[in-house]
């Protein structure tokens, strides 16, 4: 039986994962923790899952390495500079992991993939990602980890033209990203590639965080096991 504490537990998703230990006979809580509980409340737990804010993330997920544990983190804002910080504090602490997961569904992880396999064949590439009023951060760390994957199957092929003007949206690693922040949407991503005479549109949209929930599982599974830093749902899933 794998024990769990969760970081951000009153939060939206911190509810959710708590809801799934809850009825998962191989899982038990063995802490909900919010922002006013002591990080040592942690201490014990076979996985941390970590789903709070940018700040706090980075404080807690250090404590967590330091002391020889496992996390997942659903945090968005963990950059290549913060990640890079944590690989190396990873190799001081080599019983410690961490599973980085910008998104848990696994419709979404398919969506990147497909989307990395089209951007070698279009040179106009662009992504539109909506999510919830709630949502701080833009773009979406999903938005960002899928313009990297498309960039990464770009290979020599020229920046996608117009990308310097202000009104295309963000450009992330070549890719303009366009984000919306509104009622009446859960989370939405169209990744939209334009060829000669042509359009193609990949898109994923959730109607409720329960599709997290898979992902979720199988991430706390994973990293009970696992060594060093991992990124990517594709990466637990195997």
């Amino acid at each position: 039986m794998i024990s769990v504490a969760i970081l951000g537990a009153s939060g939206r998703m911190g509810r959710l994962t708590k809801d799934l230990v809850d009825a998962d006979a191989n899982l038990k809580l063995h802490a909900a923790m919010d922002s006013s509980s002591a990080p040592q409340q942690m201490l014990g737990a076979d996985v941390v899952i970590d789903f709070t804010n940018i700040g706090a993330s980075e404080e807690l997920v250090r404590f967590a390495v330091e002391s020889g544990m496992k996390v997942v983190v659903g945090t968005s804002g963990w950059s290549e500079v913060k990640l890079a910080a944590i690989e190396k504090l990873l190799n001081q602490n080599p019983a410690a992991a961490v599973v980085v997961v910008p998104n848990f569904s696994i419709g979404s992880m398919l969506l990147q993939r497909f989307a990395a396999e089209a951007a070698a064949h279009f040179a106009s590439i662009e992504i539109i990602e909506a999510h919830h009023a709630g949502k701080l951060d833009s773009p979406s760390g999903t938005a960002i980890r899928t313009a990297e994957q498309i960039s990464k199957n770009r290979g020599s092929q020229p920046l996608i033209p117009g990308v310097d003007q202000e009104s295309r949206g963000e450009v992330v690693a070549g890719v303009p990203i366009h984000s919306l922040r509104m009622d009446g949407v859960s989370a939405k991503q169209d990744v939209i590639f334009g060829g000669d005479s042509e359009q193609l549109v990949l898109s994923h949209d959730v109607s409720s965080h329960r599709a997290y929930s898979a992902g979720i599982l199988r991430s706390i599974e994973f990293a009970a096991k696992s060594k060093g830093l991992t990124i990517g749902l594709e990466n637990v899933l195997g």
